[in-house]
């Protein structure tokens, strides 16, 4: 039997499949055209190449398991940002900075090259309803504070966003796009 590095056999193997993870993961933000082979991905976990096999099949298979991993992950951050806000300004705010940070810290990266090597009619539909879940609470903060087209308000604030977000990919400061940002969204969180 192998030796495990883990107190059991379970713990272990999710040990291993989550370092695989880490692995094609890191190597997306290094090379972001290109699909992580699992060879690529084993050698960056420390794994053998035929280890790999044990936990995925094809490098499709580990980049579809990452979708799997990041999409909720990145949700559990913005609903954790929506329950701390207390009003609906609160709430539109959190989007704001949670969209912004999630650039700054690289995962928006992450995003954009699973865009460019997934073909699109498998990411596309989990991306569309992935972003559409994210944005309804903004939505909904925006009718709470009375917006009579909350739709097109909806997405001109997200426009606002996606350009931050832009700007802070392309290396400007975080702090400085945020408050940017915010001397644009305040004047309207303040009217309501």
């Amino acid at each position: 039997m192998p030796k495990i590095d883990a107190a059991t056999v379970v713990e272990h193997r999710a040990a291993r499949r989550a370092a695989l993870l880490d692995a094609a993961v890191a190597l997306m933000h290094e090379h972001p055209d290109t699909i992580p082979t699992l060879g690529d991905a084993g050698r960056r976990a420390g794994l053998s190449r035929s280890s790999v096999y044990h936990y995925f099949s094809s490098s499709q298979d580990l980049l579809t398991a990452v979708v799997e991993e990041t999409f909720p992950r990145w949700q559990r951050r913005f609903d954790a940002a929506y329950a701390a806000a207390a009003t609906p300004a609160e709430r539109v705010r959190a989007y704001v900075r949670e969209n912004l940070a999630l650039v700054a810290d690289g995962e928006h990266a992450l995003a954009r090259t699973l865009s460019a090597v997934v073909p699109s009619d498998q990411l596309a539909p989990r991306s569309a309803a992935f972003h559409a879940t994210l944005v309804e609470p903004l939505r909904a903060a925006i009718e709470e504070l009375g917006d009579p087209s909350p739709a097109l308000t909806t997405e001109l604030v997200n426009a606002i966003v996606l350009a931050g977000a832009r700007r802070v990919e392309t290396g400007d400061p975080l702090e400085e796009v945020a408050q940017a940002v915010a001397r644009l969204v305040e004047p309207y969180l303040a009217r309501g």
